[in-house]
């Protein structure tokens, strides 16, 4: 795969799921992660990109799993083992600082939050590919959590959509390496457009001149 050429006007980083649930030393999830996302630098990463994205005027939409609520799949016919998972921790719970942006990731003027996803795909019954069709994105860039599930997900419902997709292998992270394998050398390369590095990406991304073009 050859390295595209991210043109500020049609990029979109979509940021998945920065939860302190997820990213915070006392998140519910983290201790499921650390291992990987420690040996992975995720955190240092994922700061490193957002900071290149925003200096390349690059728009940022974060894509945010469902807040947990007591009443959320109560009548749903076929929740997902995931979802029965969440009823269970309240994992991202709505009003707990769980369910609150990483203090490192929190939306800035300007960036686009879309619908929360009930599943898996930030696509899925929600408003996001309106949202990037609006601003004539063709190419989305996805980091965040989990490599395996909602960023895999997210990122085939983009290639079926027909964007250009960028996944970042050290930007992410999973329960197990053996998922991170599955995510980036078995599945991944079956509908991404690039699997790159953190440093790859940022050399990449237009930052020098970012006022213009």
């Amino acid at each position: 795969m050859e390295t595209p050429i991210y043109e500020r006007s049609k990029t979109a980083l979509l940021f998945i799921d920065p939860y302190n649930d997820f990213l915070s030393e006392d998140g519910k999830v983290w201790p499921r992660v650390k291992e990987v996302a420690e040996s992975n630098n995720l955190l240092n990463n994922l700061r490193s990109i957002v900071k290149a994205v925003r200096q390349a005027g690059i728009q940022i939409f974060i894509v945010p799993h469902k807040r947990w609520e007591p009443t959320d799949y109560q009548y749903w016919k076929f929740p997902n083992p995931t979802q029965i998972g969440i009823m269970e921790r309240h994992s991202f719970a709505k009003g707990s600082w769980g369910g609150e942006w990483h203090s490192d990731f929190t939306p800035q003027e300007g960036d686009i939050i879309a619908k929360e996803h009930w599943a898996q795909s930030g696509f899925a019954n929600t408003d996001l590919d309106m949202l990037l069709k609006q601003r004539d994105i063709t190419h989305v860039i996805a980091i965040g959590l989990l490599a395996n599930t909602c960023v895999e997900s997210t990122a085939r419902f983009a290639m079926e959509l027909g964007y250009h997709v960028t996944l970042v292998k050290d930007a992410t992270a999973a329960f197990t390496s053996e998922m991170m394998h599955a995510a980036h050398v078995l599945n991944g390369p079956t509908y991404a457009h690039a699997l790159l590095t953190t440093d790859e990406l940022i050399t990449a991304l237009p930052i020098e001149n970012s006022i213009g073009s």
